[in-house]
């Protein structure tokens, strides 16, 4: 028998101290090269966006592919790809750590379209608020020291 998954993860992450430094004309860019970095492990996009501090990225990951081994290629590629392409100026890099929770397929719409609206979501909540509140929907423990 072959291996068959649907696990459709939302993965979220964000830049050092949560500088605000994700400048909006090279986002897409740096979107291109990690959707690259999904592509050559064998993992489906789905949708990738953020603003200046974080980013959501919603995709299917390869069954041979633990989240924290494609977060880890997800932070190191581009951070070399951002310093190499002097995408950000003001990059540190990223922040130590992810979120990562799981949707049914049935979600699946939603899901990308809450990613795809990041920019007006954040118009009245804040990375933090948006952080807990997922913690919180995917009843996962946390301690607040940690979501600085």
């Amino acid at each position: 028998m072959s291996t068959y998954t649907q696990i459709l993860y939302q993965i979220v992450f964000s830049t050092k101290k949560r500088k605000p430094c994700l400048i909006k004309k090279n986002r897409e860019k740096m979107y291109r090269h990690m959707w690259g970095t999904l592509k050559n492990k064998n993992c489906h996009l789905y949708r990738i966006n953020g603003i200046e501090d974080h980013l959501h990225i919603v995709t299917h990951l390869h069954p041979t592919i633990a989240p924290s081994a494609m977060v880890k290629d997800l932070k190191l590629s581009s951070s070399s790809f951002i310093n190499r392409e002097h995408l950000f100026p003001a990059f540190d890099g990223w922040q130590n750590g992810y979120a990562a929770f799981t949707y049914s397929i049935s979600e699946k719409n939603r899901l990308i379209e809450y990613v795809k609206n990041q920019e007006v979501h954040h118009k009245e909540m804040s990375f933090k608020e948006e952080l807990i509140e997922l913690l919180k929907e995917h009843k996962i423990n946390y301690e607040e020291k940690y979501l600085l």
